[in-house]
Formats: C-alpha cells, structure tokens, sequence
C-alpha cells in the first residue's frame, strides 16, 4: 500500500493523488453512503489488511475472516475517521490490528475454557498452574495498561512491530509515517514502557 508517486503536471494534466489523500476523499464519501467509493476503498486497503491480520493469526481461513469484519467495519464507522489524528491507513490498520488480537483473546479464552473443564473432570488442577495462569493474566494486564500511557504514534508503532512482525520499515509504510519518525516514536515509547513496568532491558 505504497503511496503513489505525485508525478509534475504535464500538458495540463493533473498529477495523481497521493494514496493518503485519495483514502480521505473516499472515507468522507463512504461515511455518506457511496458504495462505489467503499469498493475503491476495498481493493486499496484489502490487501494490506489480510496481510496485517494474517501476520497475527498465523490461520489463513480466520485471517481471511477477521480481513472481512475489518473491512465491514471500516464501511460502518467511516464517519469516524478523523484526519487530524493520523493518517487514512493507520486508523484502518489499528482496526485491524484491534479485530486480529480480540480475535486471539476470544480464541485463548476459548482454549482455556476447554482446559479448565477438562481439568475439573480429571479432579483439581495443580496449584502451580493455576498460580503462573493468574500471573500470566496480571502480567498482560500490567502491559496493556502500560501501552495505553503511550501517545497513539508510539502505540500503534509498538504493536504492530512487536505483536504484529513488522519492521519499522514496514510500520513506516502502514503508517504512512517518515522512517525517522516511527524509529523515534519506538525508542520513546519502549522507554516509557520500561519505565511503567519496572523493568531494565
């Protein structure tokens, strides 16, 4: 999802738009309803959502699935989008990112639920692992919490590189944001992190 190169105007014809521009102008449109401007905004964004989620969920039928209610959701709350928070493609891919790790929240606790029933069949589970499940449980919290103190550059780039693989190039690239920018909005944010946890690295 490169932005398009802006070409110099020529015989007086109009350069193209860059991407974040066009996206823009389309979300206002999908925001009143025009599917045509939806479909645009689909084949724009769809690839880099799969890929995005696909990255997270690892199963390419759940990704696919997830892919859809991102983009459904995006023709939903359109109306949301607001320009002066970040650009078109970070408020897609922070949906995207929000629907793949709900996703892997529902299938954990899903999974845990199987576990625990079948661990009260066979009798009472072992107090070692209820204990490093409660901490476990606390520890994600403490971060998650910890992750919200961040400004929402810092945090976007945070998750998608280390909850979601990229590399800062590519959260660049997602974000529409300079290289420089996301670099330093990712050591500012992982000191504050430390600081919030308590720990050294």
């Amino acid at each position: 999802m490169d932005e398009e190169a802006v070409t110099p105007h020529r015989d007086g014809e109009e350069a193209p738009a860059p991407l974040s521009q066009r996206l823009t102008e389309l979300l206002r449109l999908v925001a009143r309803g025009d599917e045509e401007a939806f479909g645009q905004v689909y084949d724009l964004v769809s690839p880099t959502v799969y890929g995005l989620v696909r990255r997270v969920l690892r199963d390419p039928a759940q990704s696919e699935e997830v892919a859809q209610e991102v983009l459904v959701e995006v023709w939903r709350s359109a109306c949301r989008y607001d320009e002066r928070r970040g650009s078109p493609q970070a408020w897609v891919m922070t949906l995207a990112h929000r629907r793949a790790v709900d996703r892997v929240r529902s299938e954990q606790a899903g999974f845990g639920r199987e576990q625990h029933a079948a661990a009260t069949a066979e009798g009472s589970r072992p107090y070692d692992e209820v204990s490093e499940e409660v901490t476990d449980r606390m520890e994600r919290e403490r971060v998650r919490r910890c992750l919200e103190t961040l400004t929402e550059l810092q945090g976007q780039s945070v998750r998608l590189s280390f909850y979601g693989g990229y590399t800062y190039r590519e959260v660049s690239r997602l974000l529409s944001t300079p290289l420089g920018t996301v670099k330093t909005r990712m050591r500012d944010g992982l000191i504050r992190l430390r600081d919030c946890l308590g720990v050294d690295w």
